[in-house]
């Protein structure tokens, strides 16, 4: 398993951290399988419907038979006992909508990245508090790249990531590269229901293949 900093390092270094959750095991896979021929090398999976604990298991076989250097984190982990539900099934860093300290104290006792999501000062320094190497900056669509600019000189040093209406676009893309994030979070502005649902795993692809160029251009 990566150690914290191979983490954190490979989601600056992609510029992006991909998201996604189907109900079907076989497009969870494909979907990775999509995205890892693209060239993304870190994805989170979440936690969003009853079958997310099972289908991430079937990831995790799959990522260790075909997916040599991936790596993939929980995401929409609100407690301790999913938290532990999906380490143990294999996650490599979790990400959670909210700063809960239950949850950052599994992420510590496994020595692992927990992303917490902040949407206030009080937030973000709580979640510093508790060991929030890198902080998701959600819902990002409400907050907008000049909420990070404001708060950014308040909290020197901390890694920032929106999530949560990010556009696939330059425009958008660039303005939070500028206003001083370290990636983005993608979720379903590239990997639509209407995508998954249709298996257009070609437009994926391209759409993949897109995202990471404009994360290129707006750094």
């Amino acid at each position: 398993m990566p150690d914290k900093q191979q983490v954190i390092d490979a989601i600056i270094q992609q510029g992006m951290l991909p998201l996604y959750y189907h109900r079907s095991k076989q497009v969870t896979v494909e979907v990775a399988r999509t995205l890892y021929s693209a060239g993304i090398r870190i994805i989170e999976y979440t936690n969003r419907g009853e079958a997310a604990l099972k289908n991430f298991r079937i990831l995790k076989t799959v990522q260790e038979s075909e997916m040599p250097g991936m790596i993939i984190g929980a995401g929409t982990i609100r407690s301790s006992k999913q938290a532990n539900d999906f380490v143990e099934a294999g996650a490599e860093f979790i990400v959670a909508p909210i700063v809960n300290p239950e949850v950052a104290a599994v992420a510590a006792k496994n020595s692992m990245v927990w992303i917490p999501g902040c949407m206030t000062p009080t937030e973000i320094h709580t979640a510093q508090h508790f060991g929030a190497q890198l902080i998701k900056i959600f819902p990002a669509n409400i907050l907008g790249p000049g909420f990070v600019s404001a708060v950014k000189e308040l909290f020197s040093g901390q890694l920032f990531m929106p999530t949560g209406g990010v556009e696939l676009e330059q425009k958008n893309i660039t303005a939070w590269f500028k206003s001083g994030v370290c990636a983005v979070g993608l979720g379903s502005k590239l990997i639509s229901a209407e995508v998954m649902d249709t298996a257009n795993y070609d437009k994926l692809y391209n759409d993949t293949l897109t995202a990471m160029r404009l994360v290129i251009a707006g750094r």
